[in-house]
């Protein structure tokens, strides 16, 4: 743990008491100098001046300061629509981030390599191609092939990343994937909600690769550089050209519509996600965008209800899944060793099913099924 002043809080103290930083110096016998590192995050006050600055400011010790847990887990999220991130989910996905250390022993990875991830990504256009060009080549893709659900899992397992199925509802909760990147191990968890639409599910599966190839950026930069890859990534460069070549010639919105829907099946994409790749491709050349009218989205909601949800593919019968049949088919699907890790830590440390409710934020009954399961 590491004690480091909170800024904000002295800053916005400051300003009520109509303190400047001269007045801090002043009242504390330190150069103003000193008061500015201090804001600035360039050095920490002696426990004396703390003191008295916190008398100055009428802070308590707990609002003054900040811990900082050296190592903390690191946490993105793709949020379910209009969800806003609150400072209780970041708490929440960093717990389970802790609990998860334990289970890095068991996992299969080459402990003495690191993966190589992107230099300075960024959401440029060239950028971007050049990256996933890169990442298809390193997938083996041909330049036209699909983009199968078989090659992200490929490569999260050459980046070490661990996928975690979970099936927490549709529509219930803030999340339906969450990244946690633990920088002591170097390892990041990939939590995926299978109770999405597969098209949808395609994409956050690449969203989250584009997070485990960028770990030098965070927060909203983080996250608009993972769509912004997955995008590119699901309908790269060539396929969005020759669809705005194709689409220039139609002459009525049906037929673009049309054209667009037939599209997002054959490539198991969302019409939303090849709608603005091909718009992307026609505003970086200078030319006209094209339209497909407010239609679009009612086309679309009529294009994914015709396709179940992942979890309506794996299991018959959702409503009576068992721990058996869920760990079979998600370990086999993806290719994941969380569970074998989950059961030689349980061998190993004795935990118990609180352990197991923790670390997969699922409900107690089903934790307790899993856990009987697993030891």
């Amino acid at each position: 743990m590491k004690t480091l002043l909170n800024i904000e809080q002295i800053k916005s103290s400051m300003a009520l008491a109509g303190l400047t930083q001269t007045a801090i110096s002043e009242h504390l016998d330190v150069t103003r100098e000193a008061v500015s590192q201090w804001l600035n995050a360039k050095a920490f006050p002696r426990p004396n001046k703390l003191l008295k600055l916190a008398k100055l400011l009428k802070l308590s010790f707990s609002e003054l300061t900040i811990i900082e847990e050296i190592d903390e887990p690191r946490i993105a999220f793709r949020k379910a629509g209009n969800y806003k991130t609150k400072p209780e989910h970041i708490e929440k996905a960093k717990d389970m981030g802790r609990y998860l250390r334990p289970l890095v022993e068991f996992l299969p990875f080459d402990c003495l390599e690191t993966p190589t991830v992107f230099q300075a990504p960024n959401c440029e256009y060239d950028y971007l191609h050049k990256a996933t060009d890169k990442v298809r080549n390193d997938i083996g893709l041909e330049e036209n092939e699909i983009v199968g659900f078989n090659h992200l899992i490929t490569r999260f397992k050459n980046l070490q990343a661990v996928i975690v199925p979970v099936l927490w509802g549709a529509k219930k909760r803030h999340e339906n994937a969450v990244h946690i990147h633990l920088p002591d191990s170097n390892t990041t968890w990939i939590y995926l909600n299978l109770d999405v639409n597969i098209h949808d599910f395609k994409f956050w599966m690449a969203h989250e690769l584009g997070h485990c190839l960028s770990p030098s950026l965070s927060g909203d930069e983080a996250e608009n550089f993972a769509d912004a890859f997955a995008g590119v990534l699901l309908f790269p460069y060539e396929k969005a050209k020759n669809a705005y070549d194709e689409l220039s010639i139609k002459t009525t919105i049906k037929s673009k519509l049309s054209y667009l829907m037939e599209l997002a099946k054959k490539e198991v994409v969302s019409p939303a996600t090849i709608q603005l790749q091909i718009n992307n491709y026609a505003r970086h050349h200078g030319y006209s965008e094209i339209d497909f009218s407010r239609q679009l989205y009612a086309w679309i909601t009529n294009f994914n209800r015709g396709y179940k949800n992942v979890s309506e593919m794996f299991f018959k019968d959702l409503d009576n899944v068992d721990a058996k049949e869920f760990i079979e088919k998600t370990e086999s699907n993806f290719e994941t060793p969380f569970f074998d890790a989950v059961r030689q830590c349980l061998k190993k440390d004795d935990k118990g099913i609180g352990y197991i409710q923790m670390i997969t934020d699922m409900p107690l009954l089903d934790a307790r099924e899993i856990y009987s399961e697993l030891n």
